[in-house]
């Protein structure tokens, strides 16, 4: 079973609203999950982006390949929290 980190999609229409989550790579983007590791929300600006740092690290550690986006988000989390 590969494991994957990328966004689910939730929220009205025109208004989107992610989650971030570990899931099987087969499973469909909206489908079934393993784990939520956090959230990301582009309605603000700058985009909020909340990250349960540990489990994150866990999942990636274990061998879960993040997204392309769900890379980017990760590093700017991780540097704003190093900022804060």
């Amino acid at each position: 079973m590969a494991l994957v980190i990328r966004l689910r999609r939730h929220g009205a229409r025109k208004k989107p609203f992610y989650r971030i989550v570990v899931s099987d790579s087969r499973s469909p983007r909206d489908g079934r999950f393993v784990d939520q590791i956090g959230t990301y929300d582009p309605a603000f600006d700058p985009p909020k982006v909340t990250l349960k740092h540990a489990q994150a690290e866990q999942w990636l550690k274990s061998g879960a390949q993040p997204s392309d986006t769900v890379r980017k988000l990760i590093k700017q989390a991780t540097s704003a929290a190093q900022t804060a």
